[in-house]
């Protein structure tokens, strides 16, 4: 095994096995951004004279051919070697000689791996960002659509009182927009630099931390480097309980869906290409999608909890238990943009059914109407509860089934253009486009 922190003695095989698990593998996922974090450091290194200029300049030729073999899929990291970090460096050592082994001064692995971690995090909420919006608009597209369309609400899972589809998917819309405020929150945690933190305790070399914050476009730094290795386990249970936030909404939909779509509903139907049959029983459209999107989402919502459990009770400085946090965040986040694709995917292809309120079962949904008809007339709130409800016990409860429902957010006024705009300003706030411009300087 090819460790560039070997000392006297090899550890046994089944120990290197059992402390580096999926490391390697998971380690691909980090490539580009300990490349990037690298250019930003070795620039960094120039200005304090521990590169020259010369070196520096091969150093970041080097790294961006690196950075473009990751981007073809081209860089593998060899049998033998531990992780990504060796991999890169020994790629440039190979090349380079000398200059290459000169890439590591002034950090240590500890913080190679938060810094890009932290990259990998935030490019990865950008890719959530998106998604969502993509679902967003989707969902504003049906509700606007299908404002006119009523359907029963429920409370207790009783009919209760008259929605509309224009209701439940523009619900669901602001749902995310609150999702995105708290996934927000997370990215500015994120968005902090702790690269120079070191092992935990800082370096002797003059660093200039606020030189790679900006070279990498990072808002701030984690000041105190201490803190900086406490961020590692903290940071990823931010981020999950932000993911949970989109899981949560994104579960409670499919599970009306799944509702809605039951036929002894029908209230809401799909294409046969997007749902399953039965082995034996031809009729069947069963909510395939709806249900791994509403179980993966208990699991996303369940993943700050595990990572509470591992990280809790831990002391400052580094533990090995974090690496295990890559197994559980890496592809939680996957899961949560899958489930947002094929969310989107089936809510664009939703068919609603029209008139379901001209049905008779659901005439005592409009009762609260009645009441607030008798109310307008001068009769006591409670008097007209009480008289409504004793024409429906008597049988002589004839609602005129109309709805006048005028205030933000009711039926007949759902507010869009609002729910719109705190998107955008959710968005806004993000401000990706900085992280961008930092990306393609460093590569320029």
């Amino acid at each position: 095994m090819s460790k560039l922190w070997r000392k006297d003695k090899d550890s046994l095989k089944s120990v290197e096995a059992f402390t580096i698990g999926n490391d390697r593998v998971l380690d691909m996922q980090l490539a580009a951004f300990d490349v990037l974090g690298s250019l930003a450091h070795i620039r960094m290194l120039e200005s304090i004279a521990l590169l020259t200029n010369e070196e520096l300049r091969k150093l970041s030729d080097e790294l961006k051919l690196i950075y473009e073999r990751i981007n073809r899929c081209e860089l593998r990291i060899e049998e033998g070697t531990e992780d990504i970090h060796s991999q890169i460096e020994i790629e440039l050592t190979r090349k380079l000689g000398d200059i290459g082994k000169k890439i590591h001064s002034g950090r240590s692995r500890n913080d190679q791996v938060l810094v890009d971690i932290k990259m990998f995090v935030r490019f990865e909420i950008e890719q959530v960002v998106t998604e969502a919006k993509k679902l967003f608009d989707v969902l504003i597209t049906k509700s606007e659509k299908h404002k006119a369309d009523l359907l029963p609400g429920y409370t207790h899972f009783q009919p209760a009182m008259p929605s509309s589809f224009g209701l439940w998917f523009s619900a669901y819309a602001e749902s995310l927009v609150d999702d995105l405020v708290m996934l927000e929150a997370a990215y500015r945690v994120v968005n902090k630099n702790p690269l120079g933190s070191a092992a935990g305790y800082g370096s002797s070399f003059p660093l200039k931390r606020k030189m790679t914050t900006q070279l990498l476009g990072f808002d701030d730094l984690n000041y105190n480097v201490v803190y900086a290795q406490m961020g590692r386990g903290k940071t990823e249970r931010i981020v999950a309980g932000a993911m949970a936030g989109v899981a949560a909404t994104l579960g409670k939909l499919a599970a009306d869906a799944i509702v809605l779509m039951n036929p002894n509903f029908g209230f809401i139907s799909f294409p046969d290409e997007l749902t399953t049959g039965s082995s034996i029983m031809p009729h069947k459209k069963n909510p395939d999608v709806f249900e791994i999107i509403r179980a993966r989402c208990n699991q996303l919502q369940a993943l700050p909890t595990t990572i509470t459990a591992i990280t809790t009770n831990l002391s400052s400085g580094y533990h090995r238990d974090y690496q295990l946090l890559k197994e559980m965040l890496f592809p939680a986040i996957q899961h949560l943009k899958e489930c947002l694709q094929m969310m989107c995917l089936m809510i664009s292809e939703c068919r609603v059914k029209e008139n379901i309120l001209d049905d008779e079962r659901y005439a005592h949904l409009f009762s609260v109407e009645e009441v607030n008809k008798l109310v307008l007339h001068g009769v006591p709130f409670r008097d007209a509860y009480k008289k409504v409800g004793q024409d429906i016990e008597k049988g002589t409860y004839r609602p005129e089934r109309k709805l006048s429902h005028t205030h933000e957010g009711s039926i007949g006024n759902l507010c869009l253009p609002e729910i719109q705009r705190m998107m955008e300003d959710v968005l806004n706030r993000f401000n990706f486009a900085a992280v961008h411009r930092a990306y393609e300087k460093l590569l320029d």
